[in-house]
């Protein structure tokens, strides 16, 4: 049995409402038996593509790894793989801010390309209005992955994941970061 992605984007202002910790365990059947493929260089390799793809599909320009936003993500993934939370990391607004997206489930049974793609399912909901009105939904919250992905002014990403006995956590952290209320991603 595997856990459903944690969909808990908030970025920047979205996250200073007063959002949602993190949504409910959700618990459903498991395709396959064996353990998802992990390591850096993997991790790297999928995250970068995968957000690279999406971009280029609505016509923004490709990001680049950032080898600090990486140690940054490691640190809280490691911090909520530690603590069993699953939150947005508090961050100061104004400069050093960092745009974050964020993932949890079941260890070892969600592959990379797994995690990134249920932020980039959301594009279903996604119209290029200002935040936080970008979703046909009403609610900022159901694109607020895939908007932080293909936000135009984000030139860099760097992403981590860390594991308790239980579960995976993915943190994606970017810069300069998205989901700027009155702005529009594209």
């Amino acid at each position: 049995m595997i856990r459903k992605a944690g969909i808990a984007l908030l970025a920047m202002a979205l996250t200073a409402c007063g959002a949602p910790s993190g949504p409910e365990r959700v618990v459903e059947p498991r395709n396959g038996t064996a353990s998802a493929q992990r390591g850096s260089a993997l991790l790297r390799q999928v995250m970068l593509a995968r957000h690279n793809d999406a971009r280029r599909a609505v016509d923004v320009p490709p990001l680049a790894w950032d080898d600090t936003l990486a140690a940054h993500a490691l640190d809280y993934a490691r911090e909520l793989a530690r603590t069993r939370r699953f939150q947005h990391a508090p961050q100061p607004m104004g400069p050093g801010r960092e745009g974050e997206n964020l993932f949890t489930g079941t260890r070892d049974a969600y592959s990379f390309a797994e995690m990134i793609q249920y932020w980039i399912d959301e594009r279903k909901w996604f119209v290029n209005a200002p935040a936080p009105d970008f979703s046909t939904t009403g609610n900022g919250e159901a694109v607020a992955h895939y908007t932080q992905i293909i936000w135009r002014t984000t030139t860099r990403v760097g992403c981590a994941v860390a594991s308790n006995d239980r579960d995976d956590y993915l943190v994606c952290r970017y810069a300069p970061p998205g989901n700027v209320i009155r702005l529009r991603a594209l």
